[in-house]
């Protein structure tokens, strides 16, 4: 066997090794040789065989083994990471439950600090973080209630437009005068909520300046109503403009009494001026002595004296109207209200008108429920009663009725004069109480009427709490309805 490749190797090299068929065994085999050397001398080499099956076998057995060690330390190293991952990711779990909790706004939650520092940390800081923008949400909201219940609470209306004159929001005062529903106003154009050409020309005007504009307008909701709109620019918090605000006030009244108040010192300034005029040039005549005859002079003097009685008649009601105004005041001046029979109070008017009515051959007929008792001021209601009067006869037709019919209706004491005389137009009846005002300014001057009568009537009746209707039809007369309460 020294021609072996084995046992070449041990002589080369000291080791040898080599698989081959064997022949005699019928089989492969592995061979492995080695020397035995003294000292340096090679006296033998030793050889050993051994089948390769052997050595499959024992190779797949340890393989087997590997693989049976390699699944168990898989097994082992699944059950470890699920472990673990269990273990990081349940908190991660429930810190991801909490966000959610808090995004559908339960900012008071309170998240378990979790075992691990990186992850408690993060729950420390999400806890944190609910709290202040708790805090900061109930800041948000408690202004924005504060500022709902101001704008509730105003009787001006507020409007929020933007820059495309959309509506951003407006209050209950201002969607009560644009007859508009406040929640489906927002988001909705000018001209869709309020179709008033005066108000679109503000608001256009209003955005296209930066300064603050002020105008009023007239709303017909199916009135008229007159608003006094004041505007002034909305800015973010950059500065940059966003639309405008409307501030917007109820001055429909304000603008009547100040119209009024120009009539009235138009009227009083005519009414006073007229008679004047008429005195100064009668006077003026006499003191430059142009008059030659004594029935001249006479009858200058007598006009000069009923001019002056129609300024003394006038100043009168004036004062009677001031004293009226005055005793609503308590304090100032009471009025001395009485358990009265109203028959009692109609019997004086009547007895003073008499002779007017005699003259005129009218007949004042009374009637309804005299024996009526109020909690009046008798002698306001008596000159109440006494100006009505004396206007129907005094518009009524010679050998006609005045009926004064007394009756309690619907808890109140009502006294209705009616006359059968020339009527008021419809049109008039809205203003007729208002100071000197006229029907007919020709046909109520030659009566001798001061303008003032039924202004006064009005104010008696406000003062004790009552009202004072008419009710007329052009030709056929009026009724006048003075209604107080019990």
């Amino acid at each position: 066997h020294a021609d072996r490749p084995e046992i070449r190797a041990v002589r080369a090299e000291g080791y040898g090794q080599s698989m081959r068929y064997s022949k005699t065994l019928d089989r492969n085999l592995l061979y492995v040789a080695t020397a035995m050397r003294e000292g340096e001398r090679l006296i033998a080499v030793t050889r050993a065989a051994l089948p390769v099956v052997f050595l499959d076998e024992q190779k797949q057995a340890i393989q087997w083994r590997m693989a049976g060690g390699g699944l168990v330390i898989a097994a082992l190293v699944g059950v470890i990471s699920l472990l673990a991952s269990r273990k990081i990711s349940r908190p991660i779990e429930e810190l991801r439950i909490g966000a959610e909790v808090f995004a559908n706004g339960e900012l008071a939650h309170k998240l378990a600090i979790p075992d691990t520092e990186e992850l408690a940390s993060l729950a420390e800081a999400m806890n944190k973080m609910a709290d202040q923008l708790d805090r900061r949400i109930r800041i948000v909201v408690e202004q924005r209630n504060e500022l709902e219940t101001v704008l509730a609470s105003m009787h001006e209306g507020v409007v929020a437009i933007d820059t495309a004159e959309v509506i951003i929001n407006m209050n209950q005062a201002a969607a009560n005068m644009f007859e508009s529903e406040r929640d489906k106003a927002a988001g909705r154009s000018v001209q869709e909520v309020v179709r008033n050409l005066e108000l679109q020309n503000f608001v256009h005007e209003a955005l296209a300046t930066d300064e603050a504009r002020e105008s009023d307008i007239s709303l017909f909701t199916p009135g008229e109503a007159i608003l006094n709109i004041h505007s002034s620019p909305i800015r973010d918090g950059g500065g940059r403009r966003i639309g405008t605000l409307l501030v917007m006030a109820d001055v429909t009244k304000l603008r009547r009494l100040e119209n009024m108040r120009r009539d009235f010192v138009a009227n009083v300034s005519h009414e006073i001026k007229t008679p004047l005029t008429a005195i100064k040039g009668y006077v003026e005549t006499l003191v430059n002595q142009e008059v030659d005859s004594k029935g001249d002079y006479e009858r200058f003097l007598g006009i000069i004296n009923k001019h002056v009685n129609r300024l003394d008649a006038i100043v009168e009601d004036l004062l009677s109207l001031s004293r009226i105004e005055r005793a609503v005041d308590v304090a100032e001046s009471p009025l001395e209200f009485k358990e009265t029979r109203i028959g009692d109070i109609i019997q004086t008017a009547v007895q003073v008108c008499q002779s007017r009515a005699d003259a005129k051959s009218i007949s004042i007929d009374r009637r309804g429920e005299l024996d009526l008792k109020a909690r009046v001021d008798a002698t306001l209601i008596e000159q109440a009663i006494l100006n009505l009067l004396d206007n129907a006869i005094k518009y009524s037709e010679n050998g006609s009725v005045v009926a004064i019919d007394v009756e309690r209706r619907n808890g109140a004491t009502g006294i209705h004069i009616t006359d059968h005389g020339c009527g008021i137009a419809k049109t008039h009846l809205a203003r007729l109480f208002e100071r000197f005002y006229r029907v007919d300014k020709a046909r109520s001057r030659q009566m001798g009427g001061t303008g003032l009568g039924l202004a006064i009537v009005k104010h008696i009746v406000q003062a004790h709490g009552g009202q004072v209707t008419v009710d007329s039809k052009l030709g056929r007369g009026s009724t006048f309805s003075v209604l107080l309460p019990s």
